[in-house]
């Protein structure tokens, strides 16, 4: 039996593909660029950034995390022809709430040693500084020998409290 969610899913997919006319859009992003940014659901990359369908590549992870999003990156630039990185953090991030050791006790707490033991070595790279987080990440791309040393590199801070957007780096 479908769960409201999955039902929800098919009506408005029915929608949105019954006016759907863009399925001749190329693989590689138009404007060659791509947004990490976080998974927040309160943040709409397409709608605060002006991304159409087919202009760019968004990575989404909990935190807007370089290190998670490596792979993609490296796939989006070498295997799809991106030239330009936009990482994105924003305020009230998730990430900022706890530490590594908060998320390990919560594992066991809720799932038991089993899970906590498959994740014992798993970083779930959380920060304390918002700012400082996005000039880390930025770095570690920017020192990265998979990233291109050609590659523009910008950091920004997306406020959820007005929707504005600031770079840091």
């Amino acid at each position: 039996m479908a769960s409201p969610i999955q039902k929800n899913l098919v009506e408005k997919n029915a929608e949105y593909s019954s006016k759907f006319t863009q399925g001749d859009l190329a693989l590689p992003p138009a404007k060659q660029y791509l947004v990490l940014t976080c998974m927040d659901a309160r943040l709409d990359p397409a709608a605060a950034f002006g991304i159409d369908l087919g202009d760019a590549h968004v990575i989404r992870n909990a935190g807007g995390s370089a290190r998670d999003a490596l792979r993609s990156i490296i796939i989006s630039e070498q295997l799809l022809g991106t030239k330009e990185i936009i990482l994105i953090k924003h305020t009230g991030c998730g990430m900022l709430t706890f530490t590594n050791e908060d998320a390990h006790g919560l594992v066991k707490k809720n799932l038991g040693p089993s899970a906590a033991a498959e994740i014992s070595t798993l970083d779930f790279l959380p920060f304390p500084n918002l700012e400082e987080a996005v000039k880390q990440d930025v770095e570690y791309l920017k020192k990265s020998a998979a990233v291109p040393a050609a590659v523009p590199i910008t950091g920004w801070v997306y406020e959820v409290e007005t929707g504005k957007v600031r770079q840091v780096i």
